[in-house]
């Protein structure tokens, strides 16, 4: 063994640095490393999502994401104000494109206050003077405590606090393997940990089999696209959502603001063909590329999930002018000839449970012999990172965590 380690994490994403930071709060004197594959960290999903810091209003009431989303959400703001890290105080609507929609929005109001979610239901000449550009038929809701910041500047903060804290951010680590005690990087080197915690986002699943954990799951990708519009800065006030099809663990294509008052539109939800899927094919994998389209079948086949009707959708947004036109039901006034900048794409790590046909709505995370998985860690793990890392350190620490952990 070339060195000894009392905590060693896997991945160095966003949930990963939670992990990491959550762990030396509590014991300072602990060695704890992170270990990433990348030369910089936020490579991946950390730095590739629309970094809104959503209110967790979205989320069945018995859920971990309602349940960590919304203390999530207040802990990133006092992390960014510690640090520095601009925060824009956007709000979001959420908008009905058709009176039939109205039902499901008042559906998603009762379960924010569930939650214990700051929201209001607003009429149309309400949603004007919030959001000048946004149409609704009959009703919205409006979410004041929804903000937005930047996913990279947010992840590379957040390295920054896990290194002043004492931890190590070994980048460039590629781990090639794992059992209980040890961890081996880049084929060669083996290290000796005392607890092992999985946050391989895109590869969790791979790494938990490791273990012997989690044999009854597979990750399946999905390609979020972005175009950014040319509109001044400020045009767009607020985040401006469709109502979500909860037949799907997706919120559909809307309009963000970012931090700099720029307008951008997506993403996708289109399903990929391997895991790092980010448009470039000399990265193919044609084994992974093999493994993930045979679980079609049986994601299509699915009670769960209207994935046929997900592909009649999705795949045409590959078109620029298709997808920047669905946001035309949002914001009438967009104009594809505005939205030409393409963003970087992202790809959504979505758990998917064999047995059940079942991609998972929630976060799930399981314990394995001097181990721990966060198997499932897809949006808002993003806002909820630091809440996350404080409820698996805290599960970690006490006799109780047996058990999976799932929604």
């Amino acid at each position: 063994m070339s060195e000894q380690a009392d905590v060693g994490i896997v991945g160095g994403g966003i949930v990963g640095l939670a992990l990491a930071d959550a762990w030396l709060a509590r014991n300072p004197k602990d060695r704890v490393v992170v270990f990433d594959k990348e030369a910089e960290v936020a490579l991946h999903a950390s730095g590739r999502n629309s970094g809104v810091l959503h209110a967790g209003f979205y989320y069945a009431p018995d859920s971990l994401k309602a349940q960590l989303t919304r203390s999530g959400n207040t802990m990133l703001r006092e992390f960014c104000a510690e640090r520095g890290v601009p925060v824009l105080e956007s709000g979001k609507v959420v908008v009905t494109q058709s009176f039939d929609e109205i039902p499901i929005l008042e559906a998603l109001f009762e379960r924010g206050m569930a939650n214990g979610c700051t929201l209001e239901v607003v009429d149309e000449k309400q949603l004007h003077e919030l959001e000048p550009l946004a149409q609704t038929h009959g009703k919205a809701l409006w979410s004041p405590l929804t903000a937005v910041a930047s996913p990279a500047g947010v992840t590379q903060a957040l390295a920054a606090r896990v290194v002043d804290r004492g931890g190590i951010v070994r980048l460039g680590a590629t781990v090639t393997g794992a059992g209980p005690g040890w961890v081996e990087v880049g084929g060669t080197e083996r290290i000796a940990v005392g607890h092992m915690i999985n946050a391989a986002g895109l590869y969790a699943d791979r790494v938990a089999q490791w273990f012997g954990v989690g044999r009854d799951y597979r990750m399946l990708p999905f390609k979020g696209l972005y175009w950014y519009g040319n509109w001044p800065k400020g045009k767009l006030k607020r985040q401006v959502y469709p109502v979500p099809d909860p037949r799907n663990p997706f919120l559909g294509v809307h309009l963000t603001v970012t931090v700099d008052g720029l307008a951008k539109i997506g993403p996708t939800a289109i399903p990929a063909l391997w895991r790092e899927d980010y448009g470039n094919l000399s990265d193919l994998d044609p084994r992974e590329m093999a493994e993930i389209v045979g679980l079609y079948p049986r994601l299509m086949t699915s009670k769960h999930h209207n994935f046929a009707g997900l592909l009649r959708t999705e795949f045409p947004k590959y078109v620029r002018t298709h997808l920047i036109k669905q946001a035309r039901g949002l914001v009438p006034s967009v104009d594809p000839k505005d939205f030409t900048r393409k963003g970087k794409p992202g790809v959504r790590a979505q758990l998917f449970h064999v047995p059940t046909r079942k991609l998972e709505m929630d976060f799930v995370v399981e314990p394995g012999e001097k181990s721990t998985h966060m198997l499932n860690a897809v949006s808002p793990a993003w806002t909820s990172s630091l809440a996350v890392g404080e409820y698996v350190v805290d599960r970690i620490h006490s006799d109780g965590f047996r058990e999976p952990v799932k929604g």
